[in-house]
């Protein structure tokens, strides 16, 4: 009789074992797959793009110009460090806005936008990380030019000169999309004027001087325009 009770019980107490392990239709449970923060993408009011977690305990804000050459060399030495060691184990999130200094800026600013939100990120790295390629007629700009970059009145017209003079219509081609698609990203002159009223509003409210500058857990970072200095404040919150 006792050996007879012990079985039972023992069939008992693996039954309910067997119920934390195998779900409703007898299969192992599985657990959710973690999140890919790297992929998840949010826009926001400010026109402006938050890569990871948006709950994130840490949240870097930066401050860009695409025409900044520190702004470039701030791409290239801290984007991968920053996605791997603080975005994809969901640690902070990288938000991006802009600081739109003249119309080449802003035309870069414009296309970097340009197609669904997941394209944002890749797009910003195209032309940051390229940016000694394509910025050359900047530096050697005819009068002709000139007169077609800073006198047209026309805010699509203009932009679209300044992507055939730098050969912008090519980088974007190289990101999948063709010049209808470019032109039609160009033609959006209510994107281009919220980014000049973000830009007043960065240089006014936050006082934003320079680029790159930053911002962490909403509170502007003085003296902090390098990878350099920027990296002890971030790993001094991530830990």
């Amino acid at each position: 009789m006792k050996t007879n009770l012990l079985g039972k019980l023992a069939l008992a107490l693996g039954t309910i074992a067997l119920g934390f392990s195998l779900g409703a239709a007898g299969k192992p449970l599985s657990r959710p797959a973690p999140t890919n923060w790297y992929a998840t993408v949010t826009q926001t009011d400010h026109d402006s793009y938050i890569q990871g977690n948006p709950a994130a305990p840490v949240k870097l804000v930066e401050f860009i110009s695409y025409t900044c050459p520190h702004c470039a060399h701030f791409e290239q030495e801290s984007a991968d460090q920053l996605r791997i060691g603080m975005v994809m184990p969901g640690k902070g999130s990288v938000e991006v806005r802009s600081i739109v200094r003249d119309p080449i800026d802003m035309t870069v600013a414009v296309l970097v936008r340009c197609g669904p939100k997941e394209k944002f990120f890749g797009n910003h790295a195209a032309f940051l990380r390229g940016q000694a390629r394509w910025i050359g007629p900047y530096e050697t700009m005819s009068p002709t030019q000139q007169q077609r970059w800073f006198g047209t009145s026309d805010r699509a017209t203009q932009m679209r000169y300044i992507a055939a003079d730098f050969n912008l219509y090519a980088i974007m081609a190289g990101r999948g999309y063709d010049r209808i698609a470019v032109d039609r990203c160009l033609a959006n002159t209510a994107l281009a004027q919220r980014l000049a009223d973000r830009t007043a509003e960065a240089t006014t409210a936050l006082r934003i001087r320079s680029t790159p500058s930053f911002m962490v857990d909403g509170v502007v970072l003085a003296g902090t325009t390098e990878w350099s200095v920027l990296r002890p404040q971030l790993e001094a919150r991530l830990h």
